[in-house]
């Protein structure tokens, strides 16, 4: 079926009746169907990053994108999708920090904390130079997601590189849960620690800013950790665990798309989607304190 195929039929579905009513509309199916490719996306590769402690970098490179974006607008990218320098500037922040993160002696939270303010500050030298040529709209938009802007070039981007990421994650799962839990028992198994590091480091990379229209760039971390941890509070064995990442973040981000769209509420997507993720979060947690037999995955 193609896209233009989906999109009818679900705005005849809406309109019958059978979907909710703000699906009639051609840009909500857009980001309906974007939420249908990030939250599992973001809900699996999320349970690596809780497992490898890599919630704070995570963080950081949604934060670095918005210097991206503003090397890519100062470069004559179009501000709708300056693709080129968010891929290559946050590859380059990513590979560049795990590089030093062995070489440094720095904890890996003061090594973020130094590449994070780096970032932020040339970020805003640039968009001071590019005060008077923006609006400032476009950056409320990159900070927190605009279910409004996602188009069909948004769309190709995001399913090449759920394409990609799902398969890599599959191929390798089993081989990054054991050189998180046990790095040294991974090297005598021949397994590439090492180039697992730098090859995960790129995968949230390129879902961080393949997601940015969906949840900004304040927030896409947040959508990577909280599904997880929520998930890593209540589930009893690690295939549960990804089960349950993958589906509170998938809901939250169908809900977060969807509520304020039917309740026409003037709430961005990403700041909504956070808010049901949270929820969940919160619902797992007082799930573990009052039944003890709730261990979590450990």
């Amino acid at each position: 079926m193609s896209f233009g195929s989906f999109r009818q039929s679900v705005q005849a579905l809406a309109e019958a009746g059978w979907l909710p009513s703000a699906l009639g509309w051609g840009f909500a199916v857009n980001a309906l169907l974007a939420g249908l490719i990030v939250g599992p996306m973001l809900g699996s590769l999320g349970t690596l990053v809780v497992v490898r402690r890599h919630a704070f970098f995570a963080e950081a490179v949604g934060h670095a994108a918005l210097t991206g974006v503003a090397i890519g607008i100062l470069a004559g990218e179009p501000y709708t999708g300056p693709y080129g320098a968010l891929f290559g500037y946050c590859l380059i922040f990513s590979v560049g920090l795990e590089y030093l993160r062995g070489r440094t002696g720095l904890s890996a939270d003061t090594l973020i904390g130094v590449f994070l303010s780096m970032s932020l500050a040339l970020g805003a030298s640039v968009l001071l130079i590019l005060a008077g040529r923006i609006n400032v709209h476009i950056l409320e938009n990159v900070l927190f997601g605009s279910i409004l802007t996602v188009d069909g070039t948004d769309l190709a981007v995001l399913a090449v590189v759920a394409l990609v990421v799902t398969a890599l994650s599959a191929w390798l799962y089993n081989r990054f849960m054991v050189a998180s839990f046990h790095p040294a028992m991974a090297l005598v198994r021949g397994i590439p620690v090492r180039t697992l590091d730098y090859l995960f480091v790129m995968l949230v990379t390129v879902v961080t800013v393949a997601s940015l229209k969906i949840v900004g760039a304040v927030l896409v971390g947040a959508l990577l950790v909280i599904p997880a941890a929520a998930a890593r509070t209540v589930a009893r064995s690690l295939a549960g665990f990804w089960w349950l990442s993958v589906g509170i973040a998938s809901f939250s981000t169908l809900a977060g798309i969807l509520l304020p769209m039917q309740l026409d509420l003037p709430v961005p997507s990403g700041a909504a989607i956070i808010l049901v993720a949270g929820a969940c979060f919160l619902i797992c947690a007082g799930l573990r304190a009052l039944v003890p037999s709730l261990k979590g995955v450990t």
